[in-house]
């Protein structure tokens, strides 16, 4: 099912959603600083390095749905409902 767009959504769905965002960014940014804490552990005590690229490819996700709260907020701002 494809997702729809913050113009085609209700107030009340504009609103679940971007409180979903925001959770699911904090999550990922979470995710990312434990993720670099074990992988920076795991390089001082084996010097193995090349699982770096896992919290650096959370960025991708987190920008998009940075993105996406963008847009949900623009859009409930032209409602001229905060």
């Amino acid at each position: 099912m494809k997702a729809k767009k913050p113009s085609e959504m209700s107030i009340q769905e504009l609103l679940k959603t971007q409180k979903t965002i925001q959770a699911t960014i904090k999550i990922l940014i979470l995710v990312a600083i434990l993720l670099l804490i074990i992988i920076a552990f795991l390089f001082l005590k084996k010097g193995f390095f090349s699982l770096m690229i896992f919290p650096f490819s959370l960025a991708s996700v987190v920008i998009t749905n940075s993105n996406s709260l963008k847009e949900i907020k623009h859009e409930i701002s032209s409602r001229n409902l905060d």
